[in-house]
């Protein structure tokens, strides 16, 4: 495997980041400042070889004026010749006169240095000359001359430079015209004064430049002759040769055209190394170029050591924070670091620790302990069963479970404030009784309490269970209110009973509410506890899954019209078709529905029938209202109104139809929310009914405000009026007041012809039992109402004793 990079070589890491930006910026700004140091010494060095070449130039025209100077010195010499003006004298008319001055011609121009001496007379004619052919080079002189440089003529490929002086004896007799070949001495004098390169150019008009003097060697002449073959006068450019590069100017010189030949230019070019003149300045970009490797490398430490003083805290926190995720919320977290944001960064860190751990020991608390009353909850209870059932072995230990008499009643009357002492006054007391070493008291919810007893058996449980009996005959006071204390306790055994912590608690529980039924104040597990439960728990589970089955059906039970004697209402019940047991009797399957909130399931089932069922009959021409009950757990569900609305709503069932039968049970659990729901509920056009009224609690103080349409009167008093006049007289108290509520009546249990003769006549107004019709399959009953004619109540006569309730 590799071995990884450092960090500060790492792209991935921080150091590694901050090291190559800062060595990145510092390139950037060094390669910048390179680079414009060269532009301006380029710059510089081009500016300052311009001025050279111009200043060379001016230089090169000096040089040849000074050595016009000379030759005309040198011409003027020979006019004063005394031997060539008496040569002179002699005159020239002879061709030998002629051959004379030639010859003293050419020998003062040998002694001069002259290429061309040429005497004329004073109308300009040639008199004599040491070169043949120069008449056209006269004819040129006659027709002007530049006055302030000396005249230069191209000459069987000579650059000539001109003297012309008058000869006097004393009178003027003519002119002497000399020229002098340009060679490399004004070169040589230029390379000398000015360090600058130059050599002569001739060329026709329209052709390349053709090199004519320098002072280059053969190979390096070639060179410049192919770089200047078509450079133009009076433009500096730059040009490359060899391995240098070279500013070049070229300057135009006074050259004469000779009359009789073709026309010619004469230039001097100059050129000086671009690469020489920055030569000075080499040093000081190998200066530069040392201060950016030593600055690179300084920067390199200074970022390095930058970086990891960020990230060695970053990576302190990051140590931290993998602790913090481990759980370990102890240790505390620091970075030794100046830098202020790591400093901020390490504090919130430290804070969230701190945070972390209250809230983690909230969250413990939450998870483990009673809020309310400080004991361990049902989640630690079962975990330290369950670690105790895990390494007990065959030692014993017994769990008892211990519920309280009429907590609810309690709460109810005095309030949950109220309830909640009381609940910590029993913790209180149930932890004073503990005197067994490693047993455990806990608050499994409510008011049920639970103990683990270590090394007791059935006897040693007994005992405890007795203690907390004799404990609970002393009464609470509590703000000057006194409790009575009383509680069912179910113990369970292990290992005998179980080694399984859910077996266990659930066999206390069974013994504990089998103890509350027996009122028999404490009761150790049996298996005949089970059966039951066993068969209740399994008639559970597949009523669960009864309605996706489809095994439920509804019934209808008609209910009458005592003064029409028709019938346009009845009541829905559910029954429980199963494919193995047959049809489910109600009471088997109803109050387990009730204890595990399925009820609601049942509920929802039975209104969505109904309100498909009333649609049907609607189809038919028939009116029918459905009456549906409803339970405690409906009543208290703040969403039932909604829900229903929504099940009428998928059918187009007007809630007119619907009849909600509530019991008085029911309406006290919670008076307050039952009244929200029930004004909901005849907000949106339900008739409510009272169920079973008269059996449950008084509730006469919550009849006048709840908004409800009916009272149903219990079966037992209407089956019993025929017998008892008491009976018949609390009916008849019933319906009255009713009426004067403003409610209608309904009588269930009506099983004769009397009844219903009887009911009548007490005002009652409508009724329903087995003389009017059983339950039947809600299909049967559409098919029964329209052949549905009411009895012939004329033969029955009611007994003299119903005349006492007139």
């Amino acid at each position: 495997m590799p071995r990884p990079l450092p960090a500060f070589l790492n792209p991935r890491r921080i150091e590694g980041r901050i090291v190559a930006l800062f060595l990145a910026l510092l390139l950037l700004v060094q390669l910048a400042s390179l680079a414009f140091t060269r532009q301006t010494i380029e710059a510089n060095a081009e500016r300052a070889i311009d001025a050279k070449l111009a200043t060379a130039g001016r230089m090169m025209q000096r040089l040849l004026v000074q050595q016009a100077a000379r030759e005309q010195a040198a011409a003027e010499l020979l006019a004063a010749d005394w031997g060539f003006r008496e040569a002179l004298g002699r005159g020239y008319g002879e061709q030998e006169d002629r051959d004379t001055i030639r010859d003293a011609l050419a020998n003062n121009g040998e002694r001069v240095g002259a290429a061309l001496v040429a005497y004329t007379d004073l109308d300009g004619r040639l008199v004599a000359a040491t070169r043949p052919g120069i008449e056209a080079l006269l004819k040129s002189l006659r027709e002007g001359a530049d006055p302030e440089l000396p005249a230069m003529v191209l000459l069987d490929g000579q650059l000539l430079q001109l003297a012309t002086v008058p000869v006097k004896a004393p009178t003027l007799m003519g002119h002497v015209l000399m020229g002098f070949a340009l060679d490399d001495t004004p070169l040589q004098d230029l390379k000398r004064l000015v360090n600058i390169d130059a050599m002569f150019l001739t060329a026709p008009r329209g052709q390349p430049w053709v090199e004519l003097v320098s002072l280059l060697e053969p190979r390096e002449r070639d060179q410049m002759g192919s770089v200047m073959s078509h450079q133009e006068p009076g433009v500096t450019v730059m040009r490359s040769w060899g391995d240098q590069r070279w500013e070049l100017r070229l300057m135009n010189l006074p050259l004469r055209d000779l009359a009789a030949g073709p026309p010619s230019r004469a230039a001097v070019a100059m050129w000086a190394s671009v690469d020489e003149e920055m030569a000075p300045y080499r040093q000081l970009q190998l200066s530069l170029l040392a201060l950016t490797l030593g600055g690179l490398l300084a920067f390199a430490v200074g970022s390095i050591f930058t970086a990891r003083r960020i990230s060695q805290p970053i990576a302190s926190l990051a140590e931290s924070a993998e602790r913090l995720g481990r759980g370990d919320y102890e240790t505390p977290v620091t970075a030794s670091s100046t830098l202020g944001e790591v400093s901020e960064l390490a504090s919130a860190f430290e804070l969230m620790r701190h945070d972390i751990r209250d809230r983690e020991a909230q969250v413990h608390r939450l998870a483990f302990w009673d809020p309310l009353t400080g004991l361990p909850n049902r989640e630690q209870f079962s975990q330290r069963l369950s670690a105790r059932l895990a390494e007990g072995g065959e030692r014993p230990c017994a769990v008892l479970m211990l519920d309280l008499d009429r907590f609810k009643h309690v709460n109810d009357v005095l309030g949950h404030a109220f309830g909640d002492r009381l609940l910590r006054s029993v913790a209180v007391r149930l932890q004073a009784l503990q005197n067994t070493e490693g047993s455990l008291l806990a608050r499994l919810g409510g008011d049920e309490f639970a103990l683990l007893l270590e090394g007791a058996d059935e006897a040693a449980a007994l005992a405890q269970a007795a203690r907390i009996h004799q404990d609970f005959v002393t009464p609470l006071c509590i703000d000057d209110q006194t409790v009575d204390l009383g509680a069912g306790i179910g113990i369970a055994l292990a290992p005998s009973q179980g080694r399984d912590t859910r077996i266990l608690l659930a066999r206390a529980e069974l013994a504990m509410y089998a103890a509350k039924r027996r009122q028999s104040g404490s009761m150790v597990y049996e298996s005949a506890l089970d059966a039951g439960s066993q068969e209740a728990l399994s008639l559970l589970s597949e009523l669960r899954r009864a309605i996706e089955r489809q095994e439920l059906r509804l019934f209808l039970q008609p209910k009458v019209d005592f003064k029409t004697g028709q019938v346009h209402s009845a009541e829905a019940l559910v029954r429980w078709e199963h494919p193995e047991r047959g049809l489910v009797p109600p009471m088997q399957f109803i109050p387990f529905a009730e204890q595990t909130g399925f009820i609601r399931q049942l509920t929802a089932w039975v209104i969505e029938e109904s309100a498909r069922l009333a649609q049907q009959a609607r189809a038919r021409g028939l009116s029918l209202r459905i009456s549906v009950n409803l339970s405690t757990r409906d009543l208290l569900d703040q969403e039932l109104p909604a829900k229903i609305a929504a099940l009428l709503g998928r059918h187009g069932t007007d809630p007119s139809m619907q009849c909600l039968e509530i019991t008085e049970s029911a309406i006290m659990d919670d008076p307050q929310r039952a009244l929200q729901t029930l004004e909901r509920l005849s907000e949106m056009g339900f008739k409510l009914s009272i169920d079973d009224f008269g059996t449950g609690y008084s509730s006469l103080a919550y009849l006048k405000r709840l908004p409800v349409n009916e009272l149903k009167i219990d079966r037992s008093f209407v089956m019993a009026m025929e017998r008892d006049l008491d009976d018949a007289k609390i009916v008849r108290s019933t319906i009255e007041l009713a009426h004067n509520l403003g409610l209608s009546v309904v009588a269930e249990g009506v099983e004769t012809a009397k009844a219903w003769k009887l009911l009548a006549a007490l005002g009652c107004d409508e009724g329903q039992g087995y003389f009017i019709g059983r339950p039947v399959p809600a299909a049967q009953l559409l098919d029964w109402l329209p052949r549905w004619k009411a009895p012939d109540l004329g033969d029955e006569s009611l007994d003299t004793v119903f005349a006492g309730l007139n």
